[in-house]
């Protein structure tokens, strides 16, 4: 089978060898694609200024049940990817942030990224 000549091609492919790299974090804690899904819909919310409740978390049907989905919080705060955030005066909601754990596992993606959009022909 011939790889393909397509600077685009190449660059996200490339992106995705560096991404893969850093992917694991650092301590040799692993997240899987649903905990990967689950945490970059968390921390886009943050990003838009709506942070996400965990009730709103745990109604995300397309990751998966609310049971399933409540064992992958846990898991990410346990990872110390996430934490919750509780507003004075009211207890009952609990907010999903990310940690400068999470941040800087997005910076070295945003590298990489950058990295391979380097690498694309002007």
């Amino acid at each position: 089978m011939e790889k393909t000549n397509s600077p685009f091609v190449s660059a996200y492919l490339r992106f995705l060898q560096l991404a893969k790299v850093i992917q694991a974090l650092p301590d040799g804690m692993e997240m899987d694609a649903n905990e990967k899904a689950l945490l970059q819909a968390v921390v886009l919310r943050w990003y838009e200024n709506q942070p996400m409740t965990v009730r709103e978390a745990i109604a995300l049907a397309d990751l998966g049940s609310p049971a399933t989905l409540h064992k992958r919080i846990t898991r990410l705060r346990e990872k110390d990817m996430l934490s919750t955030l509780n507003l004075e005066g009211d207890r009952r909601a609990k907010f999903l942030i990310p940690t400068q754990r999470t941040l800087d596992y997005f910076s070295h993606l945003g590298q990489s990224m950058q990295v391979a959009h380097q690498e694309l022909p002007a």
